[in-house]
């Protein structure tokens, strides 16, 4: 054997899993043709956080006047933006092939081809192998219809030569509504549709109704129950129609509206790999296949599709496989973020969740205007919720959209996750002034009306 593994796809999941295993002596190899450190760091997490950052100058340029810095807003310029992201990534992309050569696993900067279930060929050569790892991630999807062609992906959208000072971003999920608010805040004039009745499907309908509220008052034109049927280009620019019988002009056209597992030219075709209906590899608890010698993980077989869960992955795998051990990845009460402006910040179960687990509950809700607005002038209202267990007293979801959600989040996971009870919350003391602190000081359930 040239390999104890080979890893298909240097992302998160995957460069993870290739460094652990080698830590443990593996000889190991890793095979990428596109992106070295995966989606998040070239064209997903990391420069759309980049991207929110720049957004959120221009409504700080706004709320100071408040607090008595009398200044216009100086104008932006996305060209610098842009290119200073580029230097970012390059660099990034640089740290993440010095890892792997820390720990000698050698790199190869092209597609990999599984031959057989113990051979990969890349560079023209072919290697055999013991093990093969699957973490090639997803890749945006955009539907087929007149025109779609001339729409873009989140993919493209970052690094687009001209500005758009008008945007349609088609989608409902997390991706596009952070784009729809980086765009917005940026100085672009973006018209969000989506063909449901209210966005971000799968959070709590709370979270959902006060970010559709918050984000319709920042500036995006949210159009809901709409959908494209056409896109043609014209003089002023490409004219979209729409199901509702209007039409829209703009300059660029995001599609986000879904991603799919990145499982072309992988040779699957070779060994015996079982596609579930969503057309995901299908895995068991341990990350194998129905091919013995073969492993996915990540994106690629259809769970959370969330980086810090690929890394957890990466490490639970490499671990099993080649330390013997038999740390299992925990999926309960794995937080997550919507860096929509203001930001969303949830962990746990839904209310419609929550009820359908532990039957009786009890909500804590609470609606504010953060302190910083009540000098800047800025009309936004932060939005708390607390989801209790009545017979437990257990704390089983928390859900916060307002300035901060994701870092506020982020600990209370730690609390949910160690099983803390409402009585634990209460007896927290909180942190004063902070918005956070109205996680401790909820006393009163809520009650319709």
């Amino acid at each position: 054997m040239n390999y104890d593994l080979f890893v298909i796809g240097a992302g998160s999941g995957g460069v993870r899993a290739a460094r652990i295993a080698a830590g443990y002596g593996a000889r190991v190899a890793v095979a990428e043709d596109l992106y070295m450190g995966g989606t998040c760091v070239n064209v997903g997490c990391v420069p759309k956080k980049l991207y929110v950052y720049a957004s959120q100058f221009s409504h700080a340029f706004e709320d100071a006047r408040g607090f008595g810095w009398a200044s216009n807003v100086p104008a932006f310029d996305w060209a610098t933006l842009r290119d200073n992201k580029k230097t970012e990534i390059s660099r990034l992309n640089g740290i993440y092939r010095s890892l792997l050569d820390g720990v000698s696993v050698d790199t190869f900067d092209s597609r990999a081809t599984i031959v057989n279930a113990h051979t990969v060929a890349v560079g023209g050569r072919h290697y055999q192998v013991e093990k093969i790892l699957i973490a090639t991630g997803g890749w945006p999807h955009i539907p087929e219809f007149p025109g779609s062609d001339l729409a873009i992906t989140s993919n493209e959208i970052f690094d687009l030569e001209v500005f758009p000072q008008r945007l349609a971003v088609v989608g409902g999920g997390y991706i596009a509504v952070e784009f729809a608010g980086i765009f917005n805040g940026l100085g672009s004039r973006v018209t969000q549709l989506y063909r449901g009745p209210l966005f971000l499907r799968g959070f709590d309908q709370d979270i959902r109704a006060h970010a559709a509220q918050e984000i319709s008052k920042s500036g995006v034109d949210l159009r809901f129950e709409v959908n494209v049927e056409s896109i043609i280009r014209s003089a002023e620019g490409l004219v979209l129609s729409l199901t509702d019988g209007s039409s829209l002009t703009v300059d660029t056209v995001l599609y986000a509206t879904g991603r799919r597992p990145h499982l072309g030219d992988l040779g699957l075709e070779n060994v015996n790999i079982k596609i579930s209906d969503s057309g995901h590899i299908a895995v068991d608890d341990n990350f194998c296949t129905s091919e013995p010698s073969i492993f996915a993980l990540g994106d690629v077989t259809g769970g959370m599709e969330l980086t810090p869960v690929a890394l957890a992955e990466g490490m639970a795998f490499a671990r099993r496989q080649f330390d013997d051990s038999e740390r299992e990845v925990e999926y309960d009460f794995i937080p997550t973020a919507v860096f929509c402006q203001p930001n969303i910040g949830t962990v746990g179960f839904t209310e419609e969740e929550a009820r359908t687990e532990f039957g009786d509950i009890t909500l804590y809700k609470s609606t504010f205007k953060p302190m910083k607005h009540t000098i800047s002038g800025r009309d936004e209202q932060t939005f708390m919720k607390l989801i209790v267990g009545k017979e437990s007293d257990r704390v089983v979801g928390v859900h916060m959209m307002g300035p901060d959600a994701g870092e506020i989040i982020q600990g209370i996971a730690i609390a949910l996750k160690a099983g803390a009870t409402k009585a634990m919350f209460d007896s927290t003391i909180g942190i004063h002034p902070t918005a956070a602190e109205e996680f401790v000081t909820m006393r009163e359930p809520w009650s319709q009306g």
